[in-house]
């Protein structure tokens, strides 16, 4: 058995970025053979994180990177906003990214699993990858919010810029339609009976309280409806009227949150 000495630990430490304690016990496991002691951590940080598996992780980061050719989303949850923040998750979060970007999701989410348990080693959380997305075709512009919340939009003409600033304006007004086309008869029905009975309690003529109510579901509506909604950076015009200019038309709009 080779002497544990600290220069070895401190190799062990540098190598792998667990704690002093654990790369001492590692090493004393592997009677020295610093490939032992890896693998030793590697089953360990793998047997650590299935007992954390069963706690809940509600919190975490979200990041987008783009190059010419697409754009990735990965979603990466943790249970406190603490550990969110922490260097050892935000990094592993990037690298997640940048594999997703240049190998692809699923090459990334293969491989995933290893780089994640040395995180929850580390930090003693559970850690779970999210979601993810992949976008490869249309003119495409994104946008994340303090890490907690990302939206990607896809449009069929226009510029990423323009594109870019649609995802803006859908994280901060967060609209529930994109179009009025998508508002079922069910929901215009449920909203019809709510403002009615408003109306209602009015003792306008019959004839205006229609009005009224057609009036209070018409706003409605708009204040949910994207292409409706005016634009948070210009108030002057609506989102129809900027993609309009643009010659753009919106093909999707995934928004994502923790």
């Amino acid at each position: 058995m080779s002497q544990i000495t600290t220069e070895l630990v401190k190799q062990l430490r540098d190598s792998t970025g667990v704690s002093v304690m654990q790369c001492k016990k590692a090493l004393e496991e592997a009677g020295g053979d610093m490939e032992k002691a890896i693998v030793i951590l590697k089953k360990s940080s793998s047997d650590i994180a299935i007992k954390k598996a069963g706690r809940e992780a509600n919190d975490g980061a979200i990041m987008i990177k783009a190059d010419s050719n697409k754009t990735v989303l990965v979603v990466l949850n943790c249970e406190t906003d603490f550990v969110a923040k922490n260097e050892d998750f935000t990094n592993l979060l990037s690298t997640l990214t940048n594999k997703a970007l240049t190998d692809g999701v699923e090459k990334m989410k293969a491989e995933a699993k290893e780089m994640i348990d040395q995180i929850i080693q580390k930090t003693g959380e559970n850690i779970q990858l999210g979601e993810t997305a992949e976008v490869t075709e249309n003119v495409v512009g994104s946008y994340v919010h303090n890490g907690k919340s990302a939206v990607i939009v896809s449009l069929e003409g226009g510029s990423t810029e323009l594109a870019k600033d649609i995802a803006m304006h859908v994280a901060a007004m967060k609209p529930e339609y994109v179009t009025l086309d998508e508002i079922s008869e069910e929901n215009k029905k449920t909203v019809s009976e709510i403002f009615e009975k408003e109306v209602m309690a009015s003792d306008k003529p019959e004839d205006i309280k229609k009005k009224m109510l057609e009036g209070k579901i018409a706003g409605y509506f708009k204040e949910k409806t994207l292409v409706e909604q005016n634009f948070i950076k210009n108030p002057d015009e609506t989102i129809a009227s900027l993609l309009s200019k643009a010659g753009a038309k919106i093909v999707e709009v995934k928004r994502y949150s923790i």
